[in-house]
Parts: C-alpha cells; sequence; structure tokens
C-alpha cells in the first residue's frame, strides 16, 4: 500500500473513531460488567450510576459550548464549591432564593470569565485560570472553611427526590441535554457560535456578534456549573466548598472531547458528550467495583482524553 493510501486508512479510521468511537465503548464496558461485575443489572446499581453522573453531565454540557468555540474553562470546579458555599448562606431565606443566588453568582462568574476572552482579548485557559485560584478561595472565606449541614426538605430533594421513580437530578440533566442540543442545532446563537470556533477572524469580517456570543457560552458554562453544584450539595446534604467540584474540569474536558466535540472549535457534539458523561461514570465505576483506587479512575480518564485528542489531531491534519 502507498503512502497514500495509509494516510487515507489512518483518515477514516481516526473520523471513524471520532465519531463513533464512544458509543463502541460505552456498549463494550456494559458488555463486560454484565458479565463480569456482579449486581450490575439492578435497578439500584443504574440509579446510582446516573445519579453520580447527572453533575459532571450538566457542566459537561456548559463545556461542550465553550469548547465549541474554541475555547476552554477551567474554572467550572471552583463555581460549583461557590454554589456550595452560597447556598447554606442563603437556605435561611427559603430554597428558591438560595438556589437563585447560587445561580446567579455562577452566571456573574461565566460572564466574568466571558469579557476576560473576548473583550481584554485573555487566552481562555489563562482567563478561567484566574477563577479556578480565586472562586475555590472565596468558597472558603464564605464557608469559613468549614462543612456545613443542611436540613431543608425542599432543598435536598433536589438532590434526593424522585418524579415517576426518577431521580429528580437525572431528570434535570435529561432536560438541559435535550434544551442545549436545540440551542445549538436549532437557534442561531448556536450556530453563531460553531461558525467562531471555527473561525473566528472571518466570523468577525462577516460582522457576527463574537464579543456578545462569547460571553453568553461563558455565561451559560457559569450557570450550569453552578446548578451543578446545586444539585451536588443536595445529594450531598452539605456544603462542602473544600470539595465540591474537585477535579470537575477533568471530567468535563474528558467527556466533551470523548463525544467527539474537537477541542479545535467550531463542531458542539451534545449526544456525544451525553454519552462520554456515561462512559467515564462508567470506567470509574467498574475499576472501583473490581477494588482498583479512585486514583486509578483518574490515570485511566487522562489516558481516555490524550487518546481521544490523539484521534482528533490525526483526523484534522489529514
Amino acid at each position: 500500500m502507498t503512502d497514500t493510501g495509509k494516510a487515507v486508512d489512518r483518515t477514516r479510521v481516526a473520523r471513524w473513531l471520532q465519531e463513533y468511537g464512544v458509543y463502541v465503548a460505552v456498549v463494550a464496558l456494559v458488555l463486560f460488567n454484565i458479565a463480569f461485575t456482579a449486581n450490575f443489572l439492578t435497578v439500584g446499581n443504574f440509579r446510582t450510576q446516573l445519579v453520580q453522573a447527572a453533575p459532571v453531565l450538566v457542566v459537561a454540557l456548559g463545556m461542550a459550548l465553550v469548547i465549541g468555540t474554541e475555547g476552554v474553562d477551567l474554572s467550572v470546579g471552583a463555581v460549583m464549591a461557590l454554589s456550595a458555599a452560597l447556598v447554606p448562606l442563603y437556605l435561611g431565606y427559603g430554597t428558591l432564593p438560595a438556589v437563585a443566588i447560587a445561580l446567579a453568582a455562577g452566571l456573574a462568574a461565566g460572564a466574568f470569565n466571558g469579557v476576560l476572552v473576548a473583550k481584554v482579548g485573555i487566552q481562555p485557559i489563562v482567563a478561567t485560570l484566574a477563577l479556578l485560584v480565586g472562586g475555590r478561595g472565596l468558597a472558603l472565606v464564605l464557608a469559613d472553611g468549614q462543612l456545613i449541614q443542611l436540613h431543608d426538605e425542599a432543598f435536598l430533594a433536589l438532590g434526593t427526590g424522585e418524579v415517576l421513580r426518577i431521580p429528580v437530578s437525572v431528570l434535570i440533566a435529561a432536560v438541559l441535554a435535550v434544551l442545549v442540543a436545540a440551542l445549538v442545532g436549532k437557534t442561531a446563537f448556536g450556530r453563531r457560535l460553531v461558525a467562531i470556533g471555527g473561525n473566528r477572524r472571518a466570523s468577525v469580517l462577516a460582522g457576527l456578534p463574537v464579543n456578545r456570543v462569547l460571553i453568553g457560552v461563558y455565561a451559560i458554562c457559569g450557570l450550569l456549573a453552578a446548578l451543578a453544584g446545586v444539585l451536588s450539595t443536595a445529594r450531598l446534604g452539605a456544603g462542602d466548598p473544600a470539595d465540591a467540584g474537585l477535579l470537575m474540569e477533568l471530567s468535563a474536558i474528558t467527556a466533551v472531547v470523548v463525544g467527539g466535540t474537537p477541542l479545535t472549535g467550531g463542531r458542539v457534539r451534545i449526544l456525544g458528550t451525553v454519552m462520554g458523561v456515561l462512559l467515564m461514570q462508567l470506567v470509574r465505576a467498574t475499576l472501583i467495583k473490581h477494588n482498583l483506587p479512585d486514583s486509578t479512575a483518574q490515570m485511566v480518564q487522562a489516558a481516555i482524553i490524550v487518546g481521544a485528542v490523539y484521534v482528533a489531531r490525526e483526523r484534522s491534519s489529514r
């Protein structure tokens, strides 16, 4: 086979892996667990896996939008921590005010990131790194470094309640996935963010509102990260800014990239992101159920994202 033929074959393999690899991996992992993991095919196990994956999916949806613009948001874990610190402070005023304040803080933090990227011209990784450090520090100050137990039943229902036997957090994540998919595929905003990720300079020359779209994308990402912090806090039953959202940026980026959204922007795959979240959750659960430490799962996550980025690079370089 000629070098040209080999290059074409590598391109086809890379394209196929980026398009369908995550689906094959999820199916393969499910089959493995059915065969070798005790009590895998139980309602309780599926419920646990989905509940644990729900906050990750909520964050990953926002991350997918940001990566679609050729950006990245490293501050999502810190925004979750900020949300976890704010809820206990205002829960005495009622569940809705407390949640609204936490979400508003996330929206403001995301918009701040967007302004730094769009208006000031700072690289996304640098702009969001500042909030990664400062946001969690602020959260710890607000909570006085303490884990605060929560007893508001209406709030806790967000993490433990069910509707038609489906966990509330899972329903929220599923609805958001549909809404974000519609945002990307059916609205002018979605088409513009993809165009900006594909070629930002051309988008400026075409008269697209680049700055407004970028600020909006980062604001949405911050809002979704704050919501994930609310859901995680409700499930835990305590506000713990020291632990809330820890390494969430890694989990979200991994799920998005494994799901087929390239780090070079210009494309957003929401269904792929959903499957990427499920894959990473299954990987972690499988390793733990087979008595391997959580640190091993993190190393596997790192290996998976390196592989996904390599596949994307192979495809784009041909």
